[in-house]
Formats: structure tokens, sequence, C-alpha cells
């Protein structure tokens, strides 16, 4: 089966083949560090990771842009309040939104450029459009670039709608708009702005609209036709949809794909700063494990909602435990792992089937409650087959317990758990010792006794094994 992903340009699941034989482009909308992240915003480079993981296992070569917003109009304000200089505070937070992605196992990306690194090459796009007849220079004096939305007819075609019916752009002072739908490109400088967030251009000191700004390091790193563009569904309009217009206005083809994640949801709202319902990803590692975390955000399908709870959180703790347990269970008995291996061909299916990671984890819990019936029948054979198809899975997912960061983060687990295990293997050996004088009411004591631990023993033909309650 070959890879189908939904386009939301096309509004259809497609056939996905990369423009260049053997290369995969993907650009993917980044942090705009105006504050601390939450995991609405983790969500997306979750999704990416896993799609950039799935298409590398395919043999492809994946080139990878998640760009850094740090000059914009939220950023300045933000630090005018903190009494902060504005590049020092997006500075701060870019560094927390780092932090995240790394704690939750977000591969890094193979560039992460910052808008205020490349103001020549949004320059140099803004004059393309001005010179095709797409951007105008507002009459008003104030310095500001519009595009030109009536120019382009196509506008509209990402999200499709008519033009007539879309709201006036918020992005800048309509006094200088030809047409209240135009968007900046660029804004001119305004008193009582640090100099320092302005730059030189032909049309006079300011600084680059948010929209320009992606366009413009898309291009510099993927050229001017790329494979995916991906980001959160609330940035499909306006950002994405100027985005498309101003790159194919300019001459580019831009994106052949574009792909959208849904949101995280609390009481059927989407996670965000303005509504005051987010929740921070420091604070959430101070209570939960960065593996579970992954685990809930890639257990709902990525174009639909999920919903925030505790308990969908205590959920994604049983069920990841379930397959970790595994994983040390069978590698315990077959030694130490290597590479993950192979996928099952029902995994792979269903990640073909535009990522569809509910029905990929639904795969890797059947091989598991296979793999525990082989560990406990000793069937060496089939138990190495389980453990590799589920580790194979679990890379894809970035949930591999043996793979960075989730075995550096384990050794103190690790440790807790081998001493754990001297302790528990002294019972055992009196249980066993019970049973063979057939003090039956001894070694049932035993065994009552672990199980109100939490430790759950299992009777295998090659002895007694346990595990905590939970893993099995």
């Amino acid at each position: 089966m070959t890879l189908h992903l939904h386009d939301s340009a096309a509004g259809a699941v497609r056939e996905f083949a990369p423009l260049v034989p053997g290369q995969v482009g993907i650009y993917v909308c980044g942090a705009t560090p105006q504050g601390s992240p939450h995991l609405g915003h983790v969500r997306a480079q979750v999704v990416f990771d896993v799609l950039r993981r799935w298409l590398e296992r395919s043999g492809l070569r994946v080139t990878t842009v998640r760009n850094v917003t740090d000059i914009d109009d939220k950023i300045l304000a933000k630090a005018a309040e903190a009494g902060d200089e504005w590049w020092a505070h997006a500075y701060r937070y870019e560094r927390e939104f780092s932090a995240a992605y790394d704690a939750l196992g977000v591969l890094p990306a193979t560039v992460e450029p910052r808008a205020t690194g490349h103001v020549p090459e949004m320059v140099e796009l803004i004059g393309r459009l001005v010179q095709r007849g797409h951007a105008y220079a507002a009459e008003d004096g104030s310095g500001d670039v519009y595009f030109d939305v009536r120019s382009w007819p196509a506008y509209g075609e990402l999200t499709h709608q008519r033009l007539d019916d879309m709201e006036p752009a918020t992005d800048a002072d309509p006094r200088g708009k030809r047409d209240p739908r135009d968007f900046a490109l660029w804004k001119g400088a305004k008193p009582g702005e640090p100099a320092t967030a302005s730059w030189d251009t032909p049309w006079g000191r300011g600084r680059p609209g948010w929209h320009l700004e992606c366009s413009a390091m898309a291009g510099r790193y993927l050229g001017p036709r790329f494979d995916i563009h991906g980001g959160g569904l609330d940035l499909r309009f306006p950002h994405h949809e100027n985005e498309q217009a101003q790159s194919r206005a300019a001459g580019d083809d831009f994106a052949n794909f574009w792909l959208h994640n849904y949101f995280v949801t609390m009481s059927g709202e989407k996670m965000s700063k303005s509504l005051g319902n987010v929740l921070g990803i420091p604070h959430l590692l101070r209570s939960h494990r960065a593996v579970v975390l992954r685990y809930y955000l890639v257990s709902g399908h990525y174009r639909t909602h999920l919903e925030w709870s505790e308990t969908s959180l205590q959920e994604s703790e049983a069920a990841y435990s379930r397959l970790e347990g595994f994983v040390r269970r069978a590698a315990e008995r077959l030694g130490t792992p290597g590479e993950s291996g192979r996928v099952a061909p029902a995994f792979a299916a269903a990640m073909d089937d535009d990522l569809a990671t509910p029905a990929a984890l639904a795969v890797l819990h059947d091989t598991v409650r296979a793999g525990n019936s082989a560990l406990t029948a000793g069937d060496d054979a089939a138990l190495r087959t389980a453990l590799e198809h589920v580790r194979a899975g679990l890379d894809v997912l970035g949930l591999d317990p043996f793979a960075h960061p989730w075995v550096e983060q384990s050794g103190g687990a690790d440790g807790a758990r081998e001493a754990l295990d001297v302790l528990v293997r002294s019972r055992l050996d009196e249980r066993a010792a019970a049973r063979a004088a057939r003090d039956f009411a001894t070694a049932d004591a035993v065994r009552d006794s672990l199980k109100n631990a939490g430790i759950v023993i299992e009777d295998t033909p090659t002895g007694a094994r346990w595990v905590l309650e939970g893993e099995q």
C-alpha cells in the first residue's frame, strides 16, 4: 500500500509521491515565542515528527524546516509589558519551545530558521510581487506594503472561500489599503517602537508581516516548489491562505500538499492563551512522564480534536505501560535488543492510510497480547517477531523505550526496578520453596502480599515471573 495523505487544499485524501524521487521537503509552522509552550503547540510538532519518521522508515531522505517567528506584534507588546528587550523576550521563550520539543522526543529539524535572519529574502519577495503588480506601497506614507488580493483571482483557493465572503484583514491599519482584505507584507516603523525592531527597505524602515516570513523561509530552504506544508488547523486562514497566494503570485508553485492537525481541546474549547485554558509543558512534566504525554498526543488521529482530561492521561499511562512492559520483558528474555527491525504489515497499512495512528496503536496492542502468550509458552521465535514488530512501530511513533530520549530518561527508573526485582525474587524463592513442600497456604500468602503491593505473578513453563499491575 502506498502512502495517502489528506490534502487540505484538495479537501480529500490523495496518494503521496515525492516531487523529487527519494526526497521529501516539509515546512512546518513553528513557534511564535511570545510565551511558554502548551500542549496544543506541541501536538503539531509531534504529528509532523511522526510523519517524518514514517517517511524516513520508507527509505526517503526528508528535509524538515521549522521556522521561529521571532519578530511579531505580540512579542513587542509582551516584551514591553515585562520591561524586556523584544529580542531577549523572544529568545527566552524560543528556548522553552526547544526544550519542550526535546522533552517529548521530537527530532531536531533539518533547519530552524528565525524570521529576523531572513529579511533580505523577504525584501526580494516583496520586490517580485510589486514588479508583477500584486503588491503596492500604501499611499498614506506609513511605509506599509500590502498584497493586492483582487489582483490574484485564485485568492481563497486553499480554504475554498470567495473573496467577497471574507472578513477584512486585521494585521494593519486599513487606511492605506485599496481593499480591506489586503494583507500586510511589510509594516512601516511606528513611533514608540524599538529602533532595533526595524530594517531598511526600498519602502522605508519597518518589519515583515507574519505571512511573508514563512513564504520567504520556505523558498530559501526548500525552493519554489516543495512537497508538504504543515501546521495547526487554526493557521489555514488567513496565514496559510496568504502564504500560498503571495508565493504563487510571485511565480512559485509552493506546497504540493497541505496538512493540518486539529486542536487539543478542554471542555470542547481550543487550547489557547487567549482563552486562558492552556496546559504548559513544564507544568505537565512535573506530574506526568514525557513519553506518556507523547503517547496521548499520538493516540488520536491528527485530523480529530483531542480532548484533554486527567483521565485520558491515566489511560495513556496504562496503555503505554503495557507496551513498555512487554518490550522490557521480551528483551530480558531474548537479550539486549539491537535495531528495532520491521513494522508489521497491518501497522504499515494503518500509517499509509493518512497516518491512522489509533489503528496503528491497536495493531501494537494486539501484537503485545500475542507476544505475551508466546512469552508464557516459551516460544522464543514468535516472541522475537512480536518484539521486532512492536519496537519498530513504537520507533515510528517516537515511543520506543530503548531509543532516545526515553532510554536516557529511564536510568533512574531502571535502577529502582532492579532493586525491586531483587526483593521480589527473594519472595518468589520463598513461594517456590513453600510449593515444593506442598505448603500452599504459605505460597498463596506470598502471592497475595505481592498482589496487594501492585505486583502480579505469572507462572510460566520456565518459572515464575513478575510484572507491575497494568503492565500485563
